[in-house]
């Protein structure tokens, strides 16, 4: 098993986290990825989760202009989006323990 599909599975509930900390937008959540040792991850693999995100309701889009050059879209983490972490995380751990116990 190739580790992306490890990482796809997890990578909703990481940018969501990271969403959950603070209005961002794509640059920085890919750092922040990065930076936490999510390596080769690019917009390819990111923009598709926060169209799923946003879709879903989990997130909210917003766009303004930057003073680096054009339109960046800020997204923060709606009310369900909340409910949503909070049941990701739960579930993450639940299986993280049954894993560890096997491995």
């Amino acid at each position: 098993m190739e580790d992306t599909q490890l990482i796809k599975g997890i990578l909703e509930g990481c940018v969501l986290g990271i969403i959950a900390k603070g209005e961002t937008y794509g640059y920085e959540i890919l750092s922040v990825l990065e930076e936490c040792g999510f390596e080769n991850l690019g917009e390819g693999t990111l923009y598709p989760v926060l169209t799923r995100l946003d879709k879903n309701g989990y997130i909210s889009c917003r766009r303004e202009k930057s003073p680096l050059g054009p339109v960046r879209k800020y997204y923060s983490i709606t009310d369900e989006g909340v409910i949503y972490y909070e049941k990701f995380k739960e579930n993450y751990r639940k299986i993280i323990e049954s894993v560890n116990k096997i491995l």
